[in-house]
């Protein structure tokens, strides 16, 4: 018990700010009473309060009038003291989110099949202040939301070691130590089991190669009890995952895949030491050490599985940098302090040294450097970056050592905020796998009913024969392709575009881009780069391209105009640049300057006619703003710029084509500007003059008609439309992942990687109908033949350990995805 304040200090506790039964510390507007004595006592919690409850029911409410200690809390016997750190106020502001509520990312220890994360789940509902619980199979990651004033992590902690689930708050290190701690389990206790199953089946041969009466009674009986005492370690050791499996699930009243398999090796175990005892029957010892090492082996391969489905991520949790060199006295002095990167705050200066990860997203202050994207964007190629520029959070410094300004926290970092969407990734379910997750349930209750019949229809029919049918159905089944192999190929397909630049945010990407039947594209930042270019260049008088680009580069220099940097960006750097002077702004006009002793005009046709006394006939164009260059002498040049489109544009559209999707130009361009980027990129329909919620109705009305529409845009404006849409994806850019309301990112900038996760969903949705065909074949061939007596243990071990890995390995083919990164 513990110590309990003197009487006098505090008698009978009147004024109590701590718990009357336990004595922790009161929550935050906590309100559990119960009345003892005739007052209203305080309580910590729900289970503090039955408790006491319970001894004023019974008559004992002496026992707080008798007492010299606080009693023991309510948990106290599921919750080892380590728990209750993460509940100090120090680790709960790491956890509070802006609406009071706290919310936490938890690694979890000890998955087994999709069924453990429906238990998991549903175990921690129940818990009273639980908002939201949800796994994430594919990380084996848990994301849980709870209220205060009426929960603690503790309590969630040790609601899951009730059902044999380890968690613990997720930290990348200790995450991968955990993780390789399970392998190395698993491949010792898959080592023993292949270790007895080969010293068995020495002693199980002879009997199976022996005629009748050829082994003597007494060698046959020395054999049995030989594969006996060898077979000891693979059923308390190796076989220790299925039996704590099925104890936790019929604790909780479900049925999961561990239950059939449990049973299965405890009931041939079973009979076979009865049969060696009694000296006559037959034995499966060979049979069960089989079955555990073969079962070890889809398991090994289900943990590759999981940790290669999480490898992605763990690169992104790796990417974000612990600690930033901060500059309090800048600029009177350069002298850097080691700060962590979580106390960084808007304004601040820090030092990013070549190799180093930028710890917050920042303004680059002096100098030019080049910058490595890959881990945001999956693009290999370091881009430069001068003063003034955009230095992303996560990004790593590949040139020299430069200064930045923070204009955003760590915590809110391009890359904090990509780690956060992949996290929620997985967590919730698509419809198949939901719907696969409960036929699963539904699957193993009804085998367990089966068996019962086989074996007392056996029973009356051939007694003899009614144990190791039985046995051979409950073996036999292969429920973890229903539960287990579509979540994993989801994953993988998901590992696989995250690698390639495509984030998917909720979790119905995949399956409803493979059922889209119209893609749908914005045109500005789309289609298009959002920003103009150079798209070509008239000359006149003679003029050449070289010195006319020279010539509006030095009057456009320092210009932060669209039109200005597409000029400055098609001229280029370059040793024949040039400087202007007397640089002479006409709103909305143009820009006057003298460059190498000569004036010029750039701008609009009436401004520099205006410059040699002649007029330029407007020029018609579709979509391009021309800008003219003029001298005294006359015009020199027209250069059209308009919004270029990206590169690979016509090629996704080509493709989608090809797929039979209809695919649509939605845009707030005037007609003719969509029709002519239409014609160039050969889509069929292209719709301008549309608003947001002109946009918003025209999806609308397709999908009325039956059409599952997937839009694309730039993620920031028409939120109301990417939501609308079956299916919806941005293009990739810091403010995009803060303010998205798509359900998948383009983080790469390339439109290719539309067209790849479109193939990315086509292949996982085959893999996910193959596996299902194949666990609906293999059930309604392997079940009944079992049932007959055609198959023995032996075989039924073999035919669902074979199954399983069949089932996992053709998931994993979706990494391939990852290989055109």
């Amino acid at each position: 018990m513990n110590a309990l304040p003197r009487p006098e200090d505090r008698a009978r506790y009147p004024d109590c700010a701590d718990c009357f039964h336990c004595g922790l510390p009161l929550p935050a507007g906590a309100d559990w009473q119960v009345e003892i004595d005739g007052i209203r006592r305080a309580m910590c919690c729900p289970g503090c309060a039955a408790v006491a409850q319970a001894i004023v029911d019974h008559g004992i409410a002496d026992y707080y009038r008798n007492r010299d200690g606080y009693a023991a809390t309510a948990g106290d016997a599921v919750l080892p003291p380590q728990l209750r750190l993460y509940d100090n106020e120090e680790a709960a502001r790491n956890y509070r989110a802006a609406d009071g509520m706290l919310e936490a990312t938890l690694s979890v220890d000890g998955l087994r099949c999709a069924a453990c994360v429906w238990l998991i789940e549903r175990r921690l509902r129940q818990l009273a202040g639980v908002v939201a619980a949800d796994m994430n199979v594919g990380t084996g990651r848990l994301f849980v939301r709870w209220d205060p004033a009426q929960c603690r992590l503790s309590a969630v902690l040790g609601a899951m070691r009730e059902i044999g689930y380890a968690g613990y708050p997720f930290d990348p290190a200790r995450h991968e130590a955990q993780l390789r701690r399970a392998g190395r389990t698993l491949g010792r206790q898959l080592f023993i089991a292949g270790l007895s199953m080969m010293q068995v089946m020495m002693y199980a041969v002879p009997g199976y190669l022996a005629a009748d009466g050829t082994l003597e009674t007494d060698m046959a009986a020395l054999m049995q009890w030989a594969s006996l005492l060898l077979t000891l370690p693979a059923v308390c050791y190796s076989a220790q995952p299925f039996f704590r499996g099925a104890w936790a699930a019929l604790r909780q009243r479900a049925l999961t895949m561990d239950v059939p398999v449990a049973l299965g090796i405890a009931a041939a175990f079973g009979a076979s030491v009865a049969a060696t005892v009694r000296g006559s029957g037959d034995v499966y010892f060979d049979s069960v050490t089989m079955f555990i090492f073969l079962l070890l082996c889809s398991r090994m391969l289900e943990l590759a599985a999981r940790r290669r489905a999480a490898c992605a991520l763990e690169r992104l949790q790796h990417g974000l940098p612990e600690s930033a060199q901060r500059l309090d006295a800048y600029p009177a002095s350069r002298e850097a302090t080691t700060v962590a990167a979580a106390d960084l705050m808007p304004g601040d200066v820090i030092l990013a040294r070549p190799g180093e990860a930028i710890a917050a997203d920042a303004l680059l202050l002096e100098g030019e450097t080049s910058l490595d994207l890959s881990l945001l964007t999956g693009e290999s190629a370091p881009q430069r970056r001068a003063a003034g520029e955009a230095m992303p959070g996560g990004a790593v410094n590949a040139g020299q050592p430069v200064l930045l300004r923070v204009v955003r926290s760590a915590a809110g970092s391009t890359l904090a905020t990509l780690v956060r969407m992949a996290e929620g990734a997985g967590l919730g379910k698509p419809a198949l796998a939901q719907w696969a997750d409960r036929v699963a349930a539904w699957f193993v209750a009804g085998l367990l009913l089966l068996a019962v019949a086989v074996f007392l229809f056996w029973q009356w029919h051939d007694a003899a024969r009614a144990w190791p049918i039985a046995i051979a159905v409950l073996v036999v089944s292969c429920p973890c392709a229903l539960s287990l192999a579509t979540p994993s190929a989801l994953a993988a397909a998901t590992d696989a575009l995250l690698r390639r630049g495509v984030l998917i945010v909720r979790p119905h990407v995949l399956e409803t881009l493979h059922r889209a039947t119209h893609v749908v594209f914005d045109k500005t930042g789309t289609l298009t780069m959002g920003k103009p270019v150079l798209r070509d260049i008239a000359f006149y008088n003679g003029a050449e391209r070289a010195p006319c680009l020279r010539v509006a580069a030095a009057l456009e220099a320092g210009s932060a105009h669209p039109l200005a940097l597409a000029l400055l960006a098609a001229a280029g750097p370059g040793p024949a640049s040039a400087s202007a002077a007397g640089i002479r702004h006409v709103a909305g006009e143009g820009i006057e300057g003298t460059v190498d002793g000569v004036l010029y005009r750039l701008g609009s046709a009436g401004f520099v006619a205006g410059i040699g006394g002649r007029f330029l006939q407007p020029v018609a164009s579709s979509g391009s703003s021309p800008v003219w260059l003029g001298s005294e002498d006359g015009v020199l040049a027209r250069f059209d710029l308009a919004d270029g489109l990206r590169e690979d544009a016509a090629d996704v559209v080509a493709r989608f084509i090809a797929a039979g999707k209809q695919v649509v130009l939605l845009s707030g361009d005037q007609q003719a500007v969509a029709d002519d980027v239409a014609r160039t990129l050969g889509i069929p329909v292209a719709l301008g003059g549309r608003l947001p919620d002109m946009k918003l109705a025209y999806v609308q009305e397709l999908q009325r008609e039956g059409a599952v529409v997937a839009m694309v845009g730039d993620g920031i404006n028409d939120a109301a439309v990417l939501r609308a849409a079956d299916v919806s994806f941005a293009m990739g850019g810091g403010a995009v992942l803060a303010q998205s309301s798509a359900d998948a990112v383009l983080l790469s900038g390339r439109l290719s990687t539309l067209a790849d996760a479109a193939e990315g969903a086509a292949a996982a949705m085959a893999v996910v109908r193959q596996n299902l065909a194949w666990a609906t074949l293999y059930n309604a061939v392997a079940i009944p033949a079992a049932a007959v007596g055609w198959l023995n243990p032996w075989m039924s071990g073999l035919g669902m350990s074979l199954s399983s890995m069949l089932v996992i390995g053709n998931a994993l083919r979706l990494r391939r995805l990852a290989k055109g990164a």
